[in-house]
This record gives structure tokens, C-alpha cells and sequence, in this order.
């Protein structure tokens, strides 16, 4: 059995104002989309929007900053951090938001989904 990596469009760049987050439906799933600017660069994240603290899908409205170093956002219910590139929460590393992989195409934004394809 091999994957097989696609892109999905999920909107474009300026849909999502700068150091914030958009949800977005992905395969039935809702996912965080964030759109980080530092120091003149962009950088655009995507991990699960449901908060396992709060049981509520809310991450793409938490607060986007730095706390120890690492791009984060903060559960805007109970205020956990978790690092953006790695979905890890800070407060208890125990718990992890599921990550995806983003790319611009142009000023598209894309996120990557696997399908499962069966091998011959």
C-alpha cells in the first residue's frame, strides 16, 4: 500500500488578516489555518481547530504569538499554547494537536492531504 500526497486550495493569503486564523473543512475535519508575519516573512500553519480542553472547535480564534521561542497559539477558552509547527501543547506535552504540511501556490493557500491508494 502506498499515499499519495495532494493539495487542497483552501483560500487565498489575504482571506486571513496576518497573525491570526481561519477554520477551514478539510476531508469532514476542521482545521486552524493561521497566516504568521515576522520580520517581513510570512509563515502558514495548519493543525486541528479542536480544542481538547474545552471540547470545542475554537483554535483558529486563539491568540497567535512567541512564548519560549516557538510560534504559538493560545486556546482562547482556557489559554493553553500550542506550538504551531508541531501542534504540542506547551502547558502538557501529553497533548498534541494533529499538523498539517502548507504551501502558497501563487497566493493560494494549500494544505496536504494523503490519500490512501492500494498498490498494484
Amino acid at each position: 500500500m502506498s499515499f499519495a500526497v495532494s493539495w487542497e486550495t483552501i483560500c487565498h493569503k489575504n482571506d486571513i488578516v496576518a497573525n491570526s486564523g481561519r477554520a477551514a473543512l478539510i476531508d469532514g475535519e476542521q482545521v486552524a489555518i493561521f497566516r504568521v508575519s515576522l520580520d517581513g516573512s510570512e509563515q502558514y500553519f495548519a493543525l486541528a481547530n479542536y480544542c481538547p480542553f474545552s471540547h470545542a472547535n475554537v483554535i483558529s480564534r486563539g491568540i497567535v504569538g512567541s512564548l519560549d521561542g516557538r510560534l504559538v497559539v493560545a486556546s482562547p477558552i482556557y489559554k493553553e499554547h500550542f506550538d504551531l509547527q508541531t501542534g504540542v501543547c506547551l502547558e502538557d506535552d501529553s497533548v498534541v494537536l494533529q499538523t498539517w504540511a502548507v504551501q502558497l501556490d501563487g497566493d493560494q493557500i494549500q494544505v496536504a492531504t494523503v490519500d490512501e491508494e492500494v498498490a498494484a
